[in-house]
């Protein structure tokens, strides 16, 4: 395993179509919409951005920033989305790394706070993410938790 690189796609712009199509292979969603998102950050329309943990050259960990990440509660924004890590590097502390980062990215552009769902319980919670409330996920039967952190 090579040193462990975080950084924001801003920062390798040139690695897009390939984070669009890894993001895309982990969670299903069409890589368009990654691509729609990820140019609307590289051009500066927004600054919800998108965050990768490198092994090299490969995407091991990543995540990203929208408004809404299908959920009922379009009040509550932004969101954090896509979180992954592959399975090979998990225990590392790089989603962790990540979250923080996301954090305190935001956080310097004045964007606070932040959410995400999940229905994972206590991760989160290790990295300053408090439980808010229940949320209704898009075409889900059942509900899931929506966290903040401040």
């Amino acid at each position: 395993m090579k040193e462990l690189t975080y950084i924001t796609l801003r920062e390798q712009p040139e690695m897009m179509d390939t984070a669009a199509a890894w993001f895309n292979g982990k969670w299903g969603v069409p890589k368009e919409a990654y691509l729609d998102c990820m140019q609307a950050y590289l051009s500066g329309e927004t600054e919800l951005g998108w965050y990768l943990c490198l092994d090299g050259e490969k995407i091991v960990g990543g995540m990203g920033v929208i408004e809404n990440d299908f959920h009922d509660r379009k009040d509550l924004s932004p969101n954090v989305c896509a979180v992954y890590t592959e399975d090979s590097h998990r225990k590392m502390g790089i989603a962790g790394e990540l979250l923080n980062m996301v954090v305190e990215d935001l956080k310097s552009k004045g964007i606070s706070p932040v959410y995400l769902v999940t229905d994972h319980i206590g991760f989160y919670e290790r990295y300053g993410w408090e439980f808010y409330c229940m949320a209704q996920g898009d075409g889900q039967p059942e509900m899931t938790r929506l966290y903040i952190h401040r």
